[in-house]
């Protein structure tokens, strides 16, 4: 996920941070300075919400006022019927991207998922499609008993995960079970990033979290009035399977619990904003340990484009 220096790779700016941190406005606001320079720029989603057709407000999908002219991609792409993978992204990104460089156009990455914007810049790992009756008996197991296998059958992985996390526990057994080779072993194979390729011209934006979780209280009461409700129910009234991505999404299942009667309209607002403190919290986390040093963290949310952008203006 590192940058690279040299000036015959073309450029892409990526923003990064947690949900309510100002991502949108700043990319907006790098490419309309940009185009004051006679220079096209060109937004891309890269929030692993935001991919969904059907979560237009519960992800808070900039608006025409709020994108300014600015042209924006790969925003509700996605049917919330087809789960849009980390590599499903990676390889519309890959072609938003190339098409855009064709153009003399610069890409502007903004959003919070890391994953996404990891499998982009460095690969995804080969792993081979894991047998469906090992990953049936794998999911099965206790967590408990699941780590205590892991332990002993890929034990670097398992001393790296909390014996709780019974998802990436489950994942990492699976792997070595069924491929003989562990997890780490796939990661180094990583292939098709394209890190290397471009020049990339990083920030994320690190505000101060009691600023962070209040904007999130905010955004959450705001939803409602923008139309939430109705948007739940109508992807209620699709039907889906519960456990797509679209349907795990944070506010659907507490605007669910409140339209099936089981909580009360302020239960569902407070619980809604639980949960995306939570998940600010733990973007926030992701972001401060897990991209590079040499990526440049903003802490302020007064953010002066020129400051952190000055490379690629000169451009």
């Amino acid at each position: 996920m590192g940058t690279s220096d040299s000036p015959r790779q073309q450029p892409v700016a990526l923003i990064a941070g947690p949900t309510a941190s100002g991502k949108s406005d700043l990319a907006v606001r790098l490419a309309l300075t940009l185009e004051e320079q006679g220079k096209r720029a060109v937004v891309i989603n890269a929030d692993s919400a935001q991919v969904y057709a059907d979560l237009r407000v519960l992800s808070a999908r900039p608006d025409d006022e709020e994108m300014r002219g600015i042209e924006h991609r790969l925003f509700g792409a996605w049917d919330g019927a087809q789960p849009c993978s980390a590599a499903d992204w990676a390889d519309a990104a890959k072609c938003e991207i190339a098409a855009l460089h064709a153009d003399d156009a610069l890409p502007i990455l903004v959003g919070g998922t890391g994953l996404y914007m990891r499998t982009l810049l460095e690969g995804i790992a080969p792993i081979p499609p894991i047998d469906p009756a090992m990953r049936d008996a794998v999911r099965a197991l206790p967590t408990g008993e699941a780590y205590a296998a892991l332990q002993v059958e890929d034990p670097q992985r398992a001393a790296l995960l909390n014996s709780a996390d019974s998802q990436r526990i489950a994942r990492a057994l699976e792997v070595v079970r069924s491929t003989g080779k562990s997890l780490e072993h796939w990661q180094a194979e990583k292939a098709g990033g394209i890190g290397e390729e471009i020049t990339l011209h990083p920030l994320v934006l690190l505000p101060d979290r009691e600023w962070l979780y209040a904007r999130c209280d905010l955004r959450f009461a705001r939803m409602l009035d923008m139309g939430a409700i109705a948007e739940v129910e109508a992807l209620l009234a699709r039907k889906l399977s519960a456990e797509l991505p679209v349907m795990r999404a944070i506010g659907v299942q507490e605007i669910s619990a409140y339209l099936r009667g089981e909580v009360s309209r302020d239960e569902m607002i407070a619980s809604g904003q639980q949960a995306t403190r939570n998940y600010a919290k733990r973007q926030y986390t992701w972001f401060r340990r897990q991209p590079p040093k040499d990526w440049p963290r903003c802490e302020s949310q007064n953010i002066s484009i020129g400051d952190h952008f000055a490379s690629l203006l000169r451009g």
